[in-house]
């Protein structure tokens, strides 16, 4: 049925980069989420940025058939000074982008401080808080070496967030009211929205 979570589903969070890319997957099982895997993928060994590409389409097609996905969740390049690794940074992430809609699997792009926001709370935290808080809430002990794939697991959780505060929207006004009279107190303020 249209707008109802699935029991189950599995979500890939992908931080593009030229030189590490990080990867994350998660289960999310109604509320509850777990750790399936993380990591990088080394790429600085690759001698032209063709080749880096080339093997970003072919990790995450492998990520792909490893875990059939129901969704994979991009962090959006972040806008910086220099425009020659920016330009590098979107090819990868396209590149990405690709071998998702190649399978056909459903991607969203976050931007980063959305992430941290989602996760920490905060939109400004730093890599290391955001990792600190994705071990209490997946469950893992070490943070990672390189928190290229914190941020690839941080990028899988905000969109496990986002997908379960859209799916328990109400669908408008009347209907939350109705649901949830007890929450409005003033006769005049309930009889306005119900009316």
């Amino acid at each position: 049925m249209e707008g109802v979570l699935k029991k189950e589903r599995i979500i890939v969070g992908i931080d593009p980069g030229t030189n590490v890319m990080g990867y994350g997957v998660i289960k999310q099982e109604q509320r509850q989420l777990s750790l399936l895997q993380y990591g990088v993928i080394h790429l600085h060994q690759y001698t032209t940025h063709e080749l880096k590409l080339k093997k970003i389409f072919e990790r995450v097609l492998s990520l792909i058939n490893d875990f059939l996905p129901d969704e994979i969740a991009l962090e959006a390049p972040f806008y910086g000074k220099n425009v020659q690794a920016m330009l590098k940074l979107g090819r990868a992430q396209g590149v990405a982008m690709a071998a998702a809609l190649t399978r056909e699997v459903p991607l969203t792009e976050y931007a980063p401080k959305k992430v941290k926001q989602a996760v920490t709370g905060h939109g400004n935290a730093s890599k290391e808080q955001v990792a600190h808080m994705l071990m209490k809430l997946l469950q893992f002990k070490e943070v990672p070496k390189l928190l290229d794939a914190s941020d690839a697991l941080a990028v899988a959780v905000c969109h496990a967030y986002q997908r379960e505060k859209s799916n328990n929207r109400p669908a408008n006004w009347k209907h939350f009211v109705s649901e949830n009279s007890e929450r409005i107190h003033h006769p005049i303020l309930k009889y306005r929205i119900t009316h």
